[in-house]
């Protein structure tokens, strides 16, 4: 418990010290780019032996801040939310493949964008740090009641992306991209159940797609 607490204060003081750059920075912004957008999460999965974990497809939003820090350069504080569930297939729980609890994920970024525009045409890539708050909810009791009930997780995280601003005006367009998002635990990737009985330390990497509006100010 102490090891988990330490690296929890320690991920959220590098999040503020990346949030106190941000402002720090935005300050000398030129032109501030707000993106709301809504998206499709593509599911993933996680093995341990001849068990497995997998996150089911769903619907993801959110909406991201930037701040103009050099020519076609941003620095971004965004936001996405992601619903879905957990199925598993555990030979002591459920060898047969069972929903163990609907999930909801909470990702704060801090990150950037470059981009490389040609008009109205902008292109960009981009990357960010931050945390991802994964709350499990509407725990199938039914199916496993041996299972003790699971509690929200906060792990640190990062994330690529990848797409690009069609502008109709100096001011307003539209935003087309694709993420990668990686939830890490101490040195691997992670995918868990919360504080319950089931958690697996292993590759997992979402995936998912999204459009928007963009606002430049």
């Amino acid at each position: 418990m102490t090891r988990k607490i330490t690296f929890t204060k320690t991920y959220a003081a590098s999040f503020l010290m990346l949030i106190a750059f941000i402002f720090s920075t935005s300050g000398n912004a030129q032109t501030v780019e707000i993106i709301p957008s809504y998206g499709y999460q593509f599911g993933a999965k996680a093995s341990y032996g001849a068990n497995y974990l997998k996150l089911k497809d769903g619907g993801q939003w959110g909406v991201s801040v930037g701040f103009e820090t050099f020519d076609d350069t941003m620095v971004e504080v965004s936001y996405i939310r992601q619903d879905s569930e957990i199925r598993l297939r555990d030979i002591i729980y459920s060898p047969v493949e069972e929903r163990l609890t609907d999930v909801a994920g909470d990702w704060i970024m801090v990150g950037g964008s470059k981009y490389f525009p040609n008009g109205n045409i902008r292109p960009f890539v981009g990357g960010a740090l931050g945390v991802v708050i994964v709350s499990p909810k509407n725990e199938n009791r039914d199916a496993f009641p041996n299972i003790p009930s699971y509690g929200s997780d906060t792990n640190f995280a990062f994330s690529f992306k990848g797409g690009v601003n069609i502008m109709f005006s100096e001011h307003v367009g539209i935003n087309l991209q694709g993420n990668l998002l990686f939830p890490v635990n101490w040195g691997g990737f992670y995918v868990g159940t919360g504080g319950g009985g089931v958690s697996v330390s292993s590759t997992m990497v979402i995936g998912g797609v999204s459009g928007g509006l963009v606002f430049r100010i």
